[in-house]
């Protein structure tokens, strides 16, 4: 057989894929029966270092072979699915999605048009259809999936821009209008105001929204920020509110939001890229009260659904908005219905994206499978263990919680009495010294009283038990 020949031999195929099930099948058992001490969270090497140990060669074949380079890829990199891991909000991937991801990664349906992807393209609407009933929209909502709440944040936006403008922004240009602006809380993330500045609004196209002491937006805060954007000579048409914050898992009082939106006739957007799950669960739905009300939410599946990045919905209460975020004609691919909505199958009128992948498929599998109840167990779990943790720190005369958690995200300092070095560095010394010998993996944050050490519980399988012993760890470190 010729090199081509080889590379795409079924029985080959076969057999490293078999070899390559039970190396991950190993890795899972490991990862999650492991010991403290016997397998690090993250193997910390400096950037440069790891660089250099990775080959930057690719000349001859045979000189690596795959279950080697698996072994290194998994020994090496940071282990989510360690009860330990309670970094970054990145889903500890269901491993079904991951043999789903294999399929679509097998088939490459790109998704731009129905004929390039049409069992997906099915799938996508349909799935889209239930998230929009699960927030609370109508039978006339739709949405898209796209590749990451910071591009889908921007279409969301986009959107909002076509519709609230009162002019052809697409045909005519930013500056056929007056400047435009939208509110945002300060604890908003930062795709937000990237969003806005990719749209050319400028930094002054946000006018930040004042929180309260758990950094809530604060709704009576609203009319003075959008006075504040009228009087520099702004157009305000659009609010987005946090569902939930990056920083401090916060959640805006929606119902509240919506209600200053529907007296003002502003656009509603929710980033609810990590918190829109919550609306699965029965006993943490309450923290969504008023989603239903908003114009566009966008929800992130690789967050708090176990899903594989990326996969993030978009979605829209008039399901005939989702087509106006993206505007242009392009003959070669799409017919150029007289009604964009009766070209719904084509995904590339709606996506940033051409060349999509077959991103839903995954999730569709595991609601198919698992139901709804998996992930909505889920959600409860991580978001009551959020609040374990908090009354851990609260009756700890050494910890500082600079307020309750909504959910699984929960800030904290060491602060033991009498302290007499910087507090910030004391933080970010705990912090290294965690990181470097792997025992847990942590993040920071800055707040207004300064650096704080976070958590997110993203997996299924941390315990009580290792609450108990982060706290050990922090007070060890310091």
């Amino acid at each position: 057989m010729t090199s081509l020949e080889e590379a795409f031999d079924a029985a080959s195929f076969r057999t490293q894929g078999h070899a390559l099930i039970d190396q991950i099948a190993e890795y899972f058992t490991r990862v999650r029966s492991t010991g403290t001490d016997s397998m690090p969270v993250l193997p910390w090497v400096d950037p440069e270092s790891m660089r250099r140990a990775w080959p930057a060669s690719f000349e001859k074949p045979g000189e690596q072979e795959l279950s080697s380079l698996v072994a290194r890829v998994l020994a090496e990199s940071n282990h989510l699915h360690h009860p330990r891991y309670m970094g970054h909000q990145v889903a500890v991937s269901l491993p079904l999605a991951s043999l789903t991801d294999l399929v679509s990664s097998v088939l490459n349906n790109a998704m731009a048009i129905y004929e390039t992807g049409p069992v997906s393209t099915s799938i996508e609407r349909n799935l889209a259809a239930w998230l929009a009933r699960q927030v609370g929209f109508g039978t006339g909502a739709d949405g898209i999936f796209t590749s990451g709440g910071s591009v889908g944040n921007l279409t969301a936006l986009l959107a909002a821009r076509s519709a609230m403008a009162g002019y052809d922004l697409w045909e005519e240009g930013s500056h056929a209008g007056p400047p435009l602006a939208l509110l945002a809380s300060e604890q908003t993330h930062y795709c937000v105001k990237r969003a806005v500045q990719i749209m050319g609004w400028g930094a002054k196209g946000v006018s930040p929204v004042a929180v309260d002491g758990r950094f809530r937006m604060k709704a009576a805060a609203l009319a003075d920020a959008k006075k504040r954007a009228e009087d520099a000579g702004r157009r305000v048409i659009a609010v987005v509110a946090s569902a939930a914050s990056t920083a401090t898992g916060a959640f805006d009082p929606l119902d509240e939001v919506a209600d200053f939106c529907e007296a003002n006739k502003l656009w509603f957007h929710v980033d609810g890229a990590h918190g829109a799950s919550a609306v699965l669960s029965e006993k943490y739905r309450h923290l969504t009260r008023g989603i239903e009300r908003a114009d566009s939410v966008v929800w992130d599946a690789h967050k708090m659904m176990l899903m594989p990045s990326l996969l993030t919905a978009v979605l829209f209460r008039d399901g005939k908005r989702s087509y106006e975020a993206f505007a242009q004609q392009a003959s070669y691919l799409f017919d150029g219905a007289a009604r964009p909505e009766d070209e719904w199958f084509n995904s590339g009128t709606r996506t940033l994206e051409c060349s999509k992948s077959m991103m839903a498929t995954k999730l569709f599998v595991g609601l198919s499978v698992y139901g709804k109840e998996l992930f909505a167990d889920y959600v409860t779990r991580m978001f009551d263990l959020g609040a374990r943790f908090a009354e851990r720190l609260e009756t700890a005369p050494d910890f500082e919680l600079p307020a309750p958690p909504d959910g699984n995200i929960v800030c904290f300092r060491y602060m033991p009495p009498g302290l007499a070095v910087d507090k910030d560095a004391l933080q970010l010394k705990i912090r290294r010294q965690i990181l470097g010998d792997g025992s847990f993996y942590i993040v920071q944050t800055r707040l207004p009283s300064g650096l704080h050490l976070r958590v997110t519980f993203m997996n299924p399988f941390t315990s009580a038990a290792d609450l108990d012993a982060l706290i050990d760890r922090v007070r060890a470190a310091a």
